[in-house]
């Protein structure tokens, strides 16, 4: 791991550390703001990326940690949670929950824990991929330790 990450990166890794997580984070030569560009970059198939996307549920966040392979049904994961409305949360709403930037959310690392939603189709990549708090950063994990991580419940979202 290089020795200056990003302070977000940085948060990210003692995020990982406290939770046991044996997957160090990766600096990306470029941005990997989509899930095939960050499977271009690692060599992956785009599946195995998961990307962390915040909803807005009623006023609340909401993140999604789906596969890059998918796209998420805002109706089927509003009737998941029990909210009136799910949407595409704004750049500052996803900022001011997570402390990242849309292209770089990671599944820990935020003020305050965030109730998480996790796609099952993450489970049939045995390494999955996740952004580390900036488009520059990844780290590798697994569907298991996702979900013990962000304390997510597992979801089909598509």
């Amino acid at each position: 791991m290089p020795e200056k990450l990003h302070p977000n990166a940085a948060r990210v890794a003692e995020a990982l550390r406290s939770h046991g997580a044996e997957g160090e984070i990766v600096v990306l030569p470029e941005s990997a703001p989509t899930a095939a560009t960050a499977a271009a970059q690692l060599g992956c198939e785009v599946g195995a990326i998961a990307n962390s996307l915040i909803f807005d549920a009623d006023g609340a966040p909401l993140l999604v940690l789906t596969s890059g392979a998918h796209r998420v049904n805002t109706d089927l994961i509003a009737g998941l949670v029990g909210a009136a409305k799910v949407r595409r949360a704004t750049p500052e709403f996803v900022r001011e929950h997570t402390g990242q930037p849309i292209g770089g959310v990671a599944p820990v690392g935020h003020p305050a824990s965030v109730r998480t939603l996790v796609d099952t189709w993450l489970a049939k990549h045995e390494v999955v991929w996740a952004a580390a708090g900036h488009p520059h950063t990844v780290f590798p994990t697994t569907f298991d330790e996702l979900l013990a991580m962000t304390s997510g419940t597992p979801a089909e979202v598509e």
